[in-house]
Parts: C-alpha cells; sequence; structure tokens
C-alpha cells in the first residue's frame, strides 16, 4: 500500500473514534449538571365563569333581582334598560362580546360580564384587577374587555351620539336660547383638563404648565340639557383656551358652507350667525358672547348675572361627566395617547347617551311652555339655505372674517343688554 493511501485510512479512522468519544464525554457531561433555572408553571385559577355570571344576573337582571333599580342606576351610572341596550348592541355587532366556548367545551364571559367590567373601571375608576372576585375575569382580561367595549361604543353609536346639530337640535337650541334671554344663542363652550400621571418623559415638557402635572385639554361645547354636542381632545395641557381654539375644528362647519344658517332679531336689529356663550378669555369674536366683569348700572348687571348663570352649563357637562365616569376625574394611567382619547370620546357618547334617556326626568324648563312660545319667537333655522355646497377661497375668508367680526360682537353684546333688561328688567329689579 502506497503511503498516500495510508494516511486517508489513518484520517478516516481518526475522525471516526474522535467524534464518537467527543459525543460520548459531552453525554456524559450533560447528564451529570442539573438545572440551574425551573421554569415557573403558569398559575392557573378556577374562576368559574359560571357561577360569575348566574350571581351577575340574579344580583342584577332576573326579575328578583337583590337590588333595586335604584342601586343600579348609581353603581352602573345609566338605567338598566339603556344598558341592556347596549350589551345587546355590543353582542351583535362586536364578535369580542359574543360568550364562546373554549377548547373544552365551557362557557366563556358572557356578554353582561365583559360590559359591566367595563363600565365598573369606566365608573369608579379602579383598578383592572379591582372587579376579579366578583365578576371572575382576570386583570389582563379586564383591560381587554374596557379597550374592546370603548371602541365598539365609538364604532356603534359615535354618529347618532356625538353628531354635529341637525337642523331641528338647531331649532331646539335656539328656541330655548331665546327663552332664556338669548336670541341666536346654541351653546357654551369652555376647555377642562385630564391629568395624565403616565405621560412619557419625553412628552412631559408639553403637557405640563410650569411646576404642574401633565394634562391633556378637552374642549367641548354643551345645551342646558348637559348633551355635549362638540368635543375636541387631544390638545397638550400647556395651552390655553385660545390656544385651543386655533386647533380647533368647531367652525370648521361654516368656514366649508355646511353649517345652516340662522336667523334671528336682538332688540329689533337682525342677525344671521349663531353664537356661544363663554368667559373672559375668548376674543371678542361675533361668535363669542362673554359676561360684563364690572358692571357699573343695572342693565349690565343684570346681564351679567343671567350670561354667567347660562355659561354655566358647559361647566355643569364638566361635572356631571367627571361625576358619572371616575376615571375622567382621576388621572389616566395609560402610556398610550390613542388609548386615553378613545376612553374619553366614549365616556361622551355614554353621557350623551344618558342625558337622551333621562332628560325629560332634569329639565329645568316644562315642555308645554315652549309651544306657548312658539308664535312670539324670532330665531328661525333658515332651511333654505343649501348645506351642500363647497365654498371657494374668498367664501372661506369671508366667513372666517364674520366669525372674527369684533364690529359686530360689540353691537350684538349691547343689543343682547337692551333686550335682557326689556325681558327681565321689571320681575328682577
Amino acid at each position: 500500500m502506497s503511503s498516500p493511501d495510508l494516511d486517508n485510512e489513518y484520517d478516516e479512522f481518526f475522525d471516526e473514534h474522535f467524534g464518537n468519544l467527543f459525543q460520548n464525554c459531552l453525554d456524559d457531561y450533560g447528564n451529570d449538571q442539573q438545572p440551574t433555572t425551573s421554569r415557573r408553571p403558569r398559575a392557573y385559577i378556577d374562576r368559574q365563569h359560571e357561577e360569575g355570571h348566574i350571581q351577575l344576573w340574579n344580583d342584577y337582571f332576573s326579575e328578583n333581582a337583590t337590588f333595586s333599580a335604584g342601586s343600579f342606576r348609581r353603581r352602573f351610572r345609566m338605567n338598566k334598560s339603556l344598558f341592556i341596550r347596549i350589551v345587546e348592541a355590543l353582542s351583535n355587532e362586536v364578535s369580542y362580546f359574543q360568550q364562546r366556548r373554549d377548547a373544552t367545551k365551557r362557557l366563556g364571559l358572557s356578554g353582561l360580564q365583559k360590559c359591566t367590567t367595563a363600565i365598573r373601571i369606566l365608573a369608579y375608576g379602579c383598578a383592572s384587577d379591582a372587579v376579579d372576585e366578583y365578576l371572575r375575569l382576570a386583570d389582563s382580561t379586564a383591560m381587554q374587555c374596557l379597550e374592546n367595549f370603548v371602541e365598539g361604543i365609538i364604532y356603534l353609536f359615535q354618529d347618532t351620539y356625538l353628531r354635529r346639530p341637525t337642523s331641528e337640535d338647531l331649532q331646539r337650541l335656539l328656541n330655548l336660547g331665546e327663552d332664556r334671554g338669548f336670541p341666536g344663542m346654541i351653546g357654551s363652550i369652555d376647555c377642562m383638563h385630564w391629568e395624565w400621571k403616565n405621560c412619557p418623559t419625553a412628552w412631559k415638557g408639553q403637557y405640563s404648565r410650569g411646576s404642574g402635572k401633565p394634562t391633556i385639554v378637552l374642549e367641548a361645547v354643551a345645551s342646558q340639557d348637559l348633551w355635549i354636542w362638540h368635543a375636541f381632545f387631544g390638545p397638550p395641557g400647556t395651552l390655553n383656551d385660545i390656544n385651543v381654539l386655533d386647533r380647533s375644528p368647531v367652525f370648521d362647519d361654516i368656514l366649508e358652507g355646511r353649517a345652516p344658517r340662522v336667523d334671528y332679531f336682538v332688540n329689533g336689529r337682525h342677525y344671521n350667525m349663531a353664537y356661544y356663550l363663554t368667559d373672559g378669555i375668548y376674543p371678542r369674536w361675533a361668535t363669542f358672547i362673554q359676561s360684563i366683569s364690572l358692571p357699573q348700572d343695572p342693565k349690565a348687571s343684570l346681564f351679567a348675572r343671567c350670561q354667567e348663570a347660562a355659561r354655566k352649563d358647559v361647566e355643569r357637562a364638566f361635572g356631571v361627566l367627571q361625576a358619572r365616569f371616575a376615571i375622567v376625574k382621576n388621572p389616566a394611567l395609560f402610556l398610550d395617547k390613542a388609548k386615553i382619547g378613545k376612553i374619553m370620546r366614549a365616556c361622551i357618547i355614554l353621557h350623551n347617551m344618558i342625558v337622551e334617556d333621562e332628560r325629560d326626568g332634569y329639565s329645568l324648563y316644562n315642555t308645554a311652555e315652549f309651544h306657548q312660545r312658539e308664535g312670539s319667537r324670532t330665531s328661525r333655522v333658515d332651511l333654505t339655505y343649501s348645506t351642500d355646497r363647497i365654498n371657494n377661497l374668498d367664501e372661506v375668508i369671508g366667513d372666517w372674517n364674520q366669525v372674527r367680526d369684533t364690529t359686530q360682537h360689540r353691537r350684538l353684546k349691547a343689543d343682547l343688554v337692551e333686550h335682557i333688561w326689556q325681558k327681565f328688567g321689571t320681575t328682577r329689579y
């Protein structure tokens, strides 16, 4: 045998036996070693979902419920009929709230349990695991219920309960404003701050005022029945009402030609642009009417009292919104600003649904009186005005100048002072 052949045979023999020997050593070494760490098995808690649903049903929804309708209204922030309507709508339209069976054929959480969980978190502002003992679901599942609930509310009810006023709505607001001494008034506007506890550090500078805590601003327009007609949420807390107004879409319908035109008379003078009642920080525009800070005569004093009483509608709406949904009153714990915005929008939609459901119960005015005064009112919605057209640039600039017209603001305010004195002066002085 030649020398090269012998070398090749020797190399193959050496590689085979060395590989076997090395693998045996590795196997022996691995068997001798004990694992340094052991994976803990996932904790399983049998929460008994079925028993939780039965308990919830017997407590609030059965014919002989344990708790009364008053207790339900206090804990759910709404009447039972409205809550059942919401649950049925979500169960029919949103797959997450449909009760399903798992791989073991056991029923999962019911739509009642999931919606009740979301409402409790919104109403009490509690931690996600605070409802575990009663409703039988983990904290992560509770957060999923909340997120799907607010998205479902926005998807199903936003077009109805956070809409711009229709011609019928606008006429009702005009009638209400004229009966209160303000022809052409369609609501009051103001801003509210919601503290953001877990604001990212990089954003704290633009969301904090001085040494204050980070907040997010809500701009809203509310009417006397506490219905919120406009909600603009998201500007950082360093902005005030004027800065927020520059970003707000509150006048977009006017500038784009979609807003219905109104006609009304104040002190014998004709006007064709509706207005909001505001506090002193807002600019002197034709669409804003402020109070008189230092009235010097009985007419100015009466106007100031009437204006401040009517302007409190939006303040009352903010107070009721925070009282109904403590999650809006307490500091926001989410890191994601988009989720915070959805929660605020869902709370406003639920608030308007409750207002519609209970409006007759706490209205400060007798609706029968509205029909008696119908012939004496001058505020009218111009139904012949087309809202389907698109304004060109010249029309947009003209409408914007009309909105910001300070001369018309002063003239309208002077006429309102005289009008309120003629309407209420003899009875209050």
